[in-house]
């Protein structure tokens, strides 16, 4: 029976992102292995962290997974350091159509996850920002998770930290880790990140890591403040909005604690939601 693994570190790699995708794919790669350095046995990497975000670039940038010059780094990068990596976000293609996606490589080096973004990003606030990224982009339509040694982690992508349901999907599926590559930008970014990411961890009792790509000084400007939550919603790491690496102790064991001492998934029984009526 195989022991399921109760603490471990993880790193958020706040990386810069440019128009070059060499340059790129050697600065996270350079920034994964001063990870690994830190004792760490999980690695995350940004949204479109090989490529400028935007919906002009997805097409230019895009690849087809696992081949292509992303994947090869990531395969390589997570078996030369001996750990999980989460390669953040690429733009994908596949049968022409784009997708918006993540995958995880094992310290062997092989892919064991791979999710498309379900939640597209499209909104308009006046005075603060429009975009659309469904002129593009396809939407995913399964979750994915993964596990080391007997723990599971689910994935989700940026806008995909907006819809509880997502989360609580994998909550059911005993996830206690949820991981959002993302880009959040200037106008939702300092009054919604970090405490979408608190609410998620919450909901769910769940430990949440949200990795944002270094600010930029011109394009797309995203936000920065990568975060590690725990299940009680209390931030116990975060980056400025610069290039940095973020890294904390995940103790499984405080997931066990909040959910005896607070158990709101045990609560949801169907004897008690079929005992209330809405009076019309």
């Amino acid at each position: 029976m195989q022991s399921i693994m109760r603490s471990f570190r993880a790193a958020l790699v706040q990386c810069k992102v440019g128009p070059n995708r060499t340059e790129n794919l050697q600065n996270a790669e350079k920034l994964v292995s001063q990870a690994k350095s830190l004792g760490v046995k999980l690695v995350s990497l940004p949204e479109c962290f090989n490529s400028p975000y935007g919906t002009k670039f997805f097409e230019e940038y895009a690849e087809v997974i696992p081949n292509g010059p992303t994947c090869e780094m990531l395969s390589r990068t997570a078996k030369t350091n001996g750990v999980f990596l989460v390669g953040g976000t690429i733009p994908e293609i596949e049968n022409k159509k784009l997708y918006n996606t993540c995958t995880v490589w094992n310290p062997e080096g092989k892919l064991i996850a791979k999710y498309r973004k379900m939640h597209l990003f499209d909104i308009d606030i006046p005075g603060g920002i429009t975009f659309k990224e469904s002129d593009v982009l396809s939407a995913g339509s399964e979750l994915a998770l993964f596990e080391i040694e007997g723990v599971k982690i689910g994935l989700g992508i940026c806008y995909d930290l907006r819809f509880e349901e997502l989360a609580k999907l994998y909550r059911l599926q005993g996830v206690e880790i949820l991981i959002y590559p993302g880009a959040f930008n200037m106008t939702t970014g300092p009054i919604h990140f970090e405490l979408l990411q608190r609410s998620r961890a919450l909901d769910n009792q769940v430990y949440v890591l949200g990795i944002s790509p270094a600010r930029a000084e011109k394009g797309y400007i995203a936000w920065g403040y990568s975060q590690i939550t725990d299940p009680w919603g209390k931030v116990i790491a975060q980056a400025k909005e610069g290039e940095e690496i973020v890294h904390a102790k995940i103790d499984l064991l405080e997931c066990e604690k909040v959910r005896q001492q607070i158990p709101i998934i045990v609560q949801r029984r169907t004897d008690i939601y079929n005992t209330v009526r809405v009076k019309v």
